[in-house]
């Protein structure tokens, strides 16, 4: 039977990912497990529209910016949530491609599941899974729930 302790959620701030996340906090308060709720960062478009845009300062503070901005998402994703403050959640920001940044974090912090929103922001119609989700799915070493 599956008593995970580690819960990775992925999150894009959507409201999907909001479900996502009330989910995973409802598991993690039954087995004691610890949530772990990562944005990434997808740095292709960094690179594709901003550095042969403008300047590398100005680069630079775009992407500390985009950083402060999922820190303030991530309180504005938690702060509703009740069991929020009952179960331990700690946040991270990775920079690279989504999917490939999921299975990163997945095997560097040890998860026994990750739970995840099957559509995103970009959900392209409700009938298909997301690019992201699929991707974790299909690379993840551990146990993946997708939400709706």
């Amino acid at each position: 039977m599956l008593a995970p302790t580690r819960i990775l959620v992925p999150t894009d701030f959507s409201p999907y990912s909001d479900r996502a996340l009330v989910q995973a906090l409802d598991i993690a308060k039954q087995y004691r497990a610890k949530v772990f709720l990562l944005h990434v960062l997808h740095e292709d478009v960094h690179r594709g529209n901003l550095e042969f845009t403008f300047p590398e300062d100005v680069v630079q503070r775009i992407k500390d910016g985009a950083a402060a901005l999922a820190n303030t998402n991530f309180q504005n994703q938690l702060n509703p949530l009740p069991r929020a403050k009952e179960v331990d959640v700690v946040t991270d920001i990775r920079k690279g491609i989504p999917y490939d940044e999921i299975l990163k974090e997945e095997r560097e912090k040890g998860i026994d599941l990750i739970v995840i929103a099957s559509l995103g922001k970009t959900g392209l119609a409700k009938y298909f899974i997301g690019s992201v989700a699929r991707n974790v799915l299909k690379g993840a070493r551990c146990p993946v729930l997708l939400t709706r």
